[in-house]
């Protein structure tokens, strides 16, 4: 594969984003994604243009693997990477899952710092060096694009990771990584770094330099921004900088940074600004994990002004208070209002302006539960209608569907709710099955009705309800979280009626689990083995 090397310095440098959310950003507690979910994130960061998306760790689990080979099949265009140790298992299982991928990459990587090295890998530096570029030969035999990463290199003697990276670009890499794996440097530091690699490994020309930071000391941003200042070629982030710890660096604060600091950066990418709202919100919705109002770039507070000196700058002109424009990222301005009489041309054109793209079947469910809920509101606004496109997307296999819910509550009985859920059987007829429990209020009382009926054997980990809008006919979107066997399960729910939405929500997390097991169940036996 061809390895572009940009210059250091100057305008016309061309940044390789490199997208981990699949992967890194997954590994926060409570993140996980089923695959449907990750083939929906993964399509949207193709779509923005994202020119690396690792679409996660092969060898992690027999559902890690199937959802890698998913992507690899319908995703084109952009590098898709599957992580591995420095171990020829890991390997396979890596090009197992990207066989089919039009452009693939396999991550490897080992540390080099002296504390991981001594106590995790209990190696001497000579024989790390040994088995970096035993494995580097090992994946470049399988595929022509092997990225290395030298785990802990900002920690790492830099003599010695010059000596690694030298000569892992001799046994085949194509890029090499340094990553501040515990957010341990500052911009200066981590910028020094960089130059001692590019001034320190002769033949740093033959690869890319990249840079993969972690926030533990809320600088994964910074430290990035130096590295691209300072000569790196790639850097890797996640959406709303999810991550294992205190996160990663964002995706989108460091595009609009470059966009924004051109002057002085000067730098850029590829990747299409006004997708990042919406792939915001997609990441939020899977994953379960809501954004900080005060996030930069994408929190609902990034564009919002307050203060009555702040509102009057920004009516006599914008650039007073703001330093990019909302329409650059996607965000969406109420520009219509939808109601009971709006007709399916202007929905469609909201919907595609909010970010959201849909074929015509799923358009048009979509439509019917926007009639039904203009019937119940008087106006639908932005939110109510990202609130609806979350609950119809991404669309996965429904083992379970509600079908009607009863309960009996007050503040002197016991809640008491009776569920009828109706199960497709996966390759049977659908039946309705109906259980009544009591339960800790109406909610509770409903979970553990629908626990009767589905004997999920899961634990509920996290439940929240938050309101859409204001006002007394606002919509509740409720979030569920189920655990199992160490697992997480996400759920969505969303409806004017709080107590529905937390129903739905709970189903829709027992449906993420049944898709995960059928996932599983499909891959051969020797693939599950790897």
């Amino acid at each position: 594969m061809e390895t572009k090397v940009s210059a250091v310095g100057g305008d016309s440098r061309v940044i390789t984003i490199f997208d981990t959310t699949l992967r890194d950003g997954e590994q926060a507690p409570g993140c996980s994604m089923n695959q449907a979910e990750k083939l929906e994130v993964a399509k949207r960061l193709e779509s923005m243009g994202v020119d690396v998306i690792e679409a996660g760790f092969a060898i992690a689990s027999p559902g890690d693997l199937a959802s890698i080979r998913e992507i690899a099949r319908v995703v084109r265009g952009s590098v898709l990477a599957s992580l591995a140790r420095s171990v020829e298992l890991d390997i396979d299982a890596a090009w197992e899952a990207l066989r089919g991928a039009e452009r693939p990459r396999i991550h490897t990587f080992i540390a080099t710092s002296p504390i991981h090295m001594e106590y995790k890998l209990r190696m001497k530096p000579d024989e790390v060096v040994e088995r970096a570029v035993e494995m580097v030969r090992y994946a470049r035999k399988r595929c022509p694009d092997v990225e290395f990463s030298a785990e802990d290199a900002s920690r790492s003697d830099p003599a010695f990771l010059c000596r690694v990276f030298t000569a892992v670009i001799e046994a085949g890499a194509s890029t090499v990584n340094m990553p501040d794996t515990v957010g341990y440097a500052t911009p200066n530091e981590y910028a020094a770094l960089v130059r001692a690699v590019r001034a320190g490994t002769p033949n740093i020309g033959a690869a890319a330099l990249s840079v993969h930071c972690h926030d533990d000391l809320g600088l994964a941003v910074a430290n990035s921004l130096a590295a691209i200042e300072a000569g790196a070629d790639q850097v890797e982030c996640t959406l709303n900088g999810l991550g294992e710890r205190a996160g990663n660096a964002a995706l989108e604060e460091i595009v609009m940074a470059m966009r924004t600091r051109r002057d002085v950066i000067g730098a850029r990418c590829g990747v299409d600004s006004t997708q990042i709202y919406a792939a915001s919100r997609l990441v939020s919705a899977v994953t379960g994990v809501r954004v900080q109002p005060n996030k930069a770039i994408v929190g609902e507070n990034a564009f919002a002004h307050e203060s009555g000196i702040h509102q009057h700058g920004v009516l006599a002109n914008a650039k007073t208070y703001e330093i990019m424009t909302p329409e650059s990222i996607g965000l969406p301005r109420n520009r219509m209002v939808l109601g009971k009489h709006s007709g399916r041309h202007a929905f469609d054109e909201r919907l595609s302006e909010l970010g959201f793209r849909f074929d015509t079947e799923r358009t048009a469910r979509l439509f019917e539960a926007f009639k039904a809920l203009a019937d119940k509101k008087k106006t639908v606004n932005d939110r109510d209608l990202e609130a609806l496109a979350r609950d119809a997307a991404p669309e996965r296999p429904e083992e379970w569907k509600l079908e009607r819910f009863i309960i009996n509550s007050g503040s002197t009985i016991t809640a008491t709710s009776a569920v009828r859920l109706v199960s497709a059987g996966r390759g049977a007829e659908a039946r309705r099955v109906e259980s009544v429990a009591t339960g800790d209020g109406p909610v509770d009382a409903c979970f553990n009705a629908i626990d009767k009926i589905v004997g999920s054997g899961a634990t509920l980990e996290d439940y929240s309800v938050d309101s859409v809008t204001g006002g007394k006919d606002a919509q509740g979107e409720a979030r569920v979280r189920l655990a199992r066997e160490g697992r997480a399960y996400n759920g969505y729910g969303v409806s004017t009626d709080v107590i529905e939405a937390s129903v739905r929500a709970y189903v829709d997390a027992i449906n993420a689990m049944v898709a995960e097991t059928a996932s599983v169940d499909d891959i051969p036996a020797t693939d599950r083995s790897a």
